[in-house]
């Protein structure tokens, strides 16, 4: 039976939740003049900023440029190494092939498929004894929107002086109860606030979408200032201020070969109003979470997505179901196929970074030195979890699952 997916039946696996607010800020955008990176953007970062509580946000054309830029930023060179889990997109690790250094990859916790931090301390005392000073930073993945363990993460940093950039494509918005860097007591922290720099994502299908685009928070100021100079083309003057100060409008210095990472008041004018929704969207990608848990708790099939700090605060950004693939008699591929011909859209998330051709050919990398990954990724599932799913979408979801992993069950 073929897959119809402009079916309006059809439950797509990821959609924006776009609204007439989002449609009337882009046509007054239009209408003010400013397509470019202007007033739109500026108060986006502002905005996003105090959202996060982080001292400085800065926009950028996407998360790839935003993890570009902050490791650029951190000082990142040739043949420097980062530390990362193999789980995860293939931009987390591009950005250091960049800028001529290398990502180490990391295997993940098999509860959470984060970065697993019993394994960071001795890969780092290895790649210290190997490699020296080339060891320079760490960019934990806070995969699904569930935060990594940062008070580890961090602890490690300190003691052995690396950087941490986040991959926060998944986590906003995302907190954690941690131990305060200043005083030792126990606060809550939203992710961006926690490395020392963090990169979201406004891809389309994100928790706030702007089509294209992210944002690059710190609190330190050397940081944010090397990363608004480099977005763009390392102009000491970005289009905004050079059309609105008193010096000629024509006149900028170049004082570094830079990027071209900046973004439009197009997509920030989406962003604001994104933004203004975003605890909305979180709180019902959370009930729909609690829904598809309260289906699949007693399955022996179905192994549902695990929080594993209640105190934290989960994004919701994905839903990944595991599959018991002793109790079934089809693979993963199957059921995703079985899912959609039922009319539920379903993807994989992620295809571990060790089992890409040109990571692993490049550094010579074997499933087994990554156990948990390895087989974790063979029954993995995400199911939809986006804001604009209304309930009766969500019980045809939990329904096909159910109904595929009975019929298939041995």
């Amino acid at each position: 039976m073929p897959v119809d997916s402009n079916n309006e039946d059809f439950i797509s696996f990821a959609l924006p939740c776009i609204g007439e607010e989002e449609i009337g800020a882009v046509v007054a955008t239009m209408r003010s003049g400013w397509l470019t990176t202007g007033p739109k953007t500026q108060a986006f970062e502002q905005a996003f900023a105090e959202a996060v509580g982080a001292r400085h946000a800065l926009a950028v054309n996407s998360a790839t440029g935003g993890l570009h830029l902050a490791m650029e930023a951190a000082g990142i060179g040739k043949d420097d190494l980062v530390l990362t889990p193999t789980w995860t997109f293939t931009a987390t690790a591009e950005v250091t092939r960049y800028l001529g250094g290398h990502p180490v990859f990391v295997d993940v916790e098999q509860d959470t498929l984060n970065i697993d931090v019993s394994k960071l301390e001795q890969r780092i005392i290895e790649l210290r004894r190997e490699h020296g000073a080339k060891l320079k930073a760490i960019a934990p993945v806070h995969f699904a929107g569930q935060a990594c363990e940062m008070d580890v993460i961090m602890k490690l940093a300190e003691a052995y002086g690396l950087a941490v950039i986040e991959d926060a494509a998944h986590a906003f918005p995302t907190s954690v109860v941690s131990r305060s860097v200043h005083d030792g007591e126990r606060c809550r922290r939203m992710i961006g606030t926690v490395g020392h720099a963090s990169v979201f994502s406004f891809y389309a299908t994100k928790t706030i979408a702007t089509g294209e685009g992210g944002m690059v928070t710190t609190d330190d100021p050397r940081l944010a200032e090397r990363v608004r100079l480099m977005r763009l083309h390392g102009i000491s003057r970005d289009v905004w201020n050079r059309y609105t100060s008193t010096k000629p409008s024509w006149y900028y210095e170049v004082v570094a070969p830079g990027y071209k990472y900046n973004l439009t008041d197009i997509a920030s004018s989406i962003g604001l109003e994104q933004l203004a929704k975003a605890q909305g969207f979180q709180v019902r990608r959370e009930a729909i979470r609690h829904r598809y848990d309260a289906a699949f708790a007693n399955h022996p099939v179905l192994e549902m997505p695990i929080q594993r700090h209640a105190s934290d605060v989960h994004a919701w950004h994905l839903y990944v179901l595991r599959l018991n693939l002793e109790r079934l008699s089809i693979d993963r591929e199957q059921f995703i196929r079985e899912m959609a011909q039922r009319g539920v859209g379903c993807s994989v998330h992620f295809i571990p970074l060790h089992l890409q051709p040109y990571w692993r050919e490049r550094y010579n990398l074997d499933p087994a030195m990554f156990p948990i990954a390895s087989r974790e990724f063979e029954r993995v599932v995400s199911l939809p979890i986006y804001p604009g799913m209304d309930d009766n979408m969500v019980k045809r979801v939990i329904n096909v699952a159910l109904e595929i992993a009975t019929r298939f069950q041995v």
